[in-house]
């Protein structure tokens, strides 16, 4: 698998210290600072985490295929050929070759060599504040591993070291129960060290690993496990659901009481679309955006990842994260002062009148050229509000109907909704529906149907026994010499 020994080599560039040439063949100093001699000071460890985390920039994926796989959204754009692997992953025709499906694979692989770079070398020295940097490199390699584990199932599982070409071309793909394992140990051991509160805004916290732990938890379906985790982020009180529905996802209220993890982006550096993980802005929010419109409030963007009508049915007319979810564009335009003169084009990806009103472009939060790619807005991965709904859920499996119901019904007070009194199964799928209601548009609504068992009901074109998973990119199977068993029908 030449792929991962690629991104080994990029990884361990990343991390080479070069000076300038006063002539051609006069360096100065007179060495290299290579991978082998790296993690001699405090500064190595601080500069390598900070490459940990640049990989979770490309998690914007997650947003774009956790709703166009699902009923949620359709993909649009310019056409249909445009991003080619979303309308596949839209329409259930993907397969073993798409763009989309590879970048993940390759992304969180990159992510992975990173954390592992720092922790192979965790023992070379002692200083005050290592077994913080260790504790947040588990949590980002945890990360990493999750996504790959519910995009993929059985992945190679790598840990605490760098491969070599012979070693790579060897390599299998380990059962998703061992690198379920190997998460909530990483989670574990981190949530042990990491305090509640991080003084490098954008940086991981207990909270934020107890309650990753939790979902993970709860998506190998250990309801016990994952009530009693959550409800430690619940009982610390470290976090409160904010009173406006609407100001979750601005710019200018980042960092709020709602946050448990998220991740950082930045308006300040341009980008291309010759490389997406290269951007330091988020992507989503441009991509989201209304194609050529000229008005207020918004930018112009690329069309895609559109709600669709059945979500915005979903909600009834009285809870207000309908409109804070879901853009009625023709609607909104309507109800401005001068709709004459607000325009619009729609792409020939497929259009619904409806845009992600959660992370779309919006006038005053635009980044530099190409200001599609280069949004501020942060990706929100995990909020208090999912932490809540998650332990309902957890608590509701269990049989603890009181508290699930307590949990669930904080959610909905909050938008002025009345309290759920259902118990068991009932109450259950209630949860669900909830999820639904007050995530869409953040990219969990794909997996949530697949780990609960729904998608085949509520997902068109959704083959029970096939697309639970997505397929091994083929390149990476060829890589690794023809190994690899592709996963179910495909």
């Amino acid at each position: 698998m030449r792929t991962l020994t690629r991104i080994l080599i990029a990884s361990s560039i990343a991390f080479v210290v070069t000076t300038g040439c006063n002539k051609f063949l006069e360096t100065d100093p007179l060495f290299t600072q290579d991978a082998e001699n790296y993690f001699t000071n405090p500064q190595d460890y601080e500069l390598a985490l900070v490459g940990a985390y640049d990989l979770m920039q490309g998690s914007f994926m997650n947003i774009w295929i956790g709703e166009i796989a699902s009923d949620n959204s359709i993909a649009g754009g310019e056409s249909v050929t445009d991003t080619k692997g979303l309308h596949e992953i839209d329409a259930m025709t993907h397969g073993a070759v798409n763009t989309e499906l590879r970048s993940v694979f390759r992304w969180n692989y990159a992510g992975i060599t990173r954390t592992n770079y720092l922790l192979e070398n965790k023992d070379n020295i002692n200083f005050t504040g290592k077994d913080q940097i260790i504790a947040e490199a588990k949590f980002l390699r945890a990360y990493y591993f999750f996504q790959l584990v519910k995009y993929f199932g059985d992945v190679p599982l790598i840990v605490d070291e760098r491969l070599g070409v012979d070693e790579v071309s060897e390599l299998d793909r380990t059962p998703a129960s061992d690198v379920y394992e190997q998460i909530e140990l990483d989670l574990k051991d981190a949530s042990e060290v990491l305090d509640w509160t991080n003084p490098v805004k954008g940086h991981v916290t207990k909270g934020s690993a107890l309650a990753l732990l939790g979902k993970v938890y709860l998506y190998q379906n250990k309801f016990a496990e994952s009530a009693t985790t959550l409800d430690q982020v619940i009982e610390s009180n470290n976090y409160a659901l904010i009173d406006d529905y609407n100001a979750l996802f601005s710019v200018g209220n980042e960092a709020h009481s709602e946050t448990v993890f998220d991740i950082e982006y930045s308006g300040l550096e341009g980008g291309g679309y010759g490389c997406l993980i290269c951007l330091e802005g988020n992507a989503a929010p441009g991509f989201h955006g209304i194609r050529q419109y000229d008005g207020p409030v918004y930018g112009d963007g690329n069309s895609y990842n559109l709600p669709t009508q059945n979500l915005y049915d979903a909600f009834s007319s009285s809870d207000i994260r309908r409109e804070a979810t879901i853009l009625d564009l023709d609607a909104f335009i309507s109800d401005q002062s001068n709709p004459s003169e607000i325009t619009y084009a729609v792409g020939g990806g497929g259009h619904t009148g409806y845009y992600n009103n959660k992370y779309i472009k919006r006038q005053g939060e635009i980044g530099l050229p190409d200001n599609d790619l280069t949004s501020p807005v942060n990706y929100r991965v995990i909020r208090y509000a999912d932490v809540l709904l998650m332990a309902a859920e957890a608590h509701s499996e269990n049989g603890t109907d009181g508290k699930a119901q307590q949990y669930v019904n904080e959610v909905r007070a909050r938008v002025g909704l009345g309290g759920l009194s259902s118990s068991g199964d009932a109450l259950t799928q209630a949860i669900w529906q909830e999820r639904r209601l007050e995530l869409s548009g953040e990219g969990h609504r794909f997996f949530d149907l697949v780990r609960t068992g729904q998608a085949e009901n509520e997902i068109t074109d959704f083959v029970a026994g096939k697309h639970e998973l997505f397929p091994i990119p083929q390149i990476e199977i060829d890589l690794a010499g023809g190994i690899w068993d592709q996963n179910p029908n495909y």
